[in-house]
């Protein structure tokens, strides 16, 4: 069975868990399960994500793109409450963990079913992904492509990815889209960067 954590309707039993952990210095619970990214534990790169990000200067909502259970999107929407989220995946089984946690952990976000942007309608000030690598350097690269005509000007994008999985082409893909491009940090082989739309 050829099938992945980005696929629209995971044939994977359902076996939900619970996990509890500390994200920005909050304690958040998310109801997992099989056929998603990462179900045993937030994985380090999305951590390194939720714990590096501020929020950009321009004003705007924030998009989640392959938001998976939930994770980031609801650690920013919960560390930044005034910032209006919205959360996207392919896999429906995701969305409807992200709804579940969003509720579990009293967070207010805007979460829908979407192939990357295919359902996107607004513009945002950011842009947050830990992008599918498993899906595939076409699939990444649309996603910081694509990602530039949704941001509002000023508005950036966010994303995770490790050395060995292709950060320096990565960083190449985002350099020839947007004007300029940040490493923000750099751990254990991965890196954040920061892409700004000029």
């Amino acid at each position: 069975m050829n099938e992945h954590y980005y696929s629209k309707n995971p044939q994977t039993e359902s076996r939900p868990s619970i996990i509890t952990t500390h994200l920005r210095g909050m304690e958040m619970t998310f109801i997992t399960d099989r056929g998603v990214f990462s179900k045993s534990d937030i994985d380090f790169g999305s951590k390194l994500l939720i714990e590096t990000f501020t929020p950009p200067e321009v004003k705007g909502p924030i998009l989640d793109v392959g938001c998976g259970y939930g994770a980031i999107g609801l650690a920013v929407a919960k560390a930044f409450p005034d910032l209006a989220i919205t959360m996207v995946d392919i896999n429906e089984r995701a969305i409807h963990l992200s709804r579940e946690n969003a509720e579990k952990n009293n967070v207010s976000a805007h979460i829908f079913s979407s192939n990357i942007y295919e359902n996107v309608e607004e513009s945002y000030a950011a842009i947050l992904t830990n992008p599918p690598i498993r899906a595939g350097k076409k699939i990444v690269h649309q996603i910081f492509n694509q990602g530039y005509e949704y941001l509002l000007p000023g508005g950036e994008l966010w994303t995770v990815i490790q050395k060995k999985q292709g950060a320096p082409s990565a960083l190449k893909a985002l350099e020839e889209t947007y004007g300029q491009v940040e490493t923000v940090v750099r751990k254990k082989g991965y890196y954040i960067l920061k892409a700004t739309k000029s």
